[in-house]
């Protein structure tokens, strides 16, 4: 499989990307659910997922980052100004982290609350003993860093089609 180069993201780095991102849709349509209850298909088809998915982009993410640390040098100079590069290398990070920080968040709830943690049907850890600053530390976190995560998934889509149609700098086609 291609490593990235200078002129193109290799084959790890965009399978990692679109998956990733098919995923992270999946999620964010779970914010549907809290229209009319859940009562609808989002609610009864995609919601009983959303642990098993989450726990999937937190497995994804792991070997994500460790793979684009490994590719950093082979990555494009930050176009100028040298501060919108660093914008952009920060806006990334912050995605990267987001997308760490979700699904850990998301297991703090279950295993906070005693519920345990099974993905796909397979139970990971047993339930237990609920523990209070857990289920504290998951419910303070997870849903406002969900709205944030939109909101900067959102604006790297923006940032993306503004490089492709506006800039014309090949970015986009980079991960294409």
């Amino acid at each position: 499989m291609s490593r990235d180069t200078r002129d193109r993201y290799g084959t790890v780095s965009r399978l990692f990307h679109w998956a990733v991102a098919l995923l992270v849709f999946c999620q964010a349509l779970k914010l549907f659910d809290r229209i009319d209850d859940g009562e609808h298909w989002v609610g009864q088809t995609l919601v009983p997922w959303h642990v098993s998915i989450g726990v999937l982009v937190l497995l994804l993410m792991v070997p994500r980052i460790a793979w684009a640390l490994r590719n950093r040098g082979n990555r494009p100079p930050a176009p100028p100004p040298p501060a919108l590069g660093l914008l952009a290398r920060a806006g990334h990070v912050a995605l990267y982290a987001a997308l760490l920080l979700m699904p850990l968040s998301g297991i703090a709830i279950m295993l906070g609350n005693g519920y345990g943690l099974s993905a796909f049907g397979v139970e990971l850890v047993a339930g237990g003993a609920e523990i209070p600053w857990l289920a504290s530390f998951g419910g303070a976190v997870h849903s406002p860093l969900a709205w944030l995560l939109v909101a900067m998934v959102l604006g790297h889509a923006g940032m993306a089609l503004v490089h492709h149609f506006a800039k014309r700098d090949g970015v986009l086609r980079r991960m294409l």
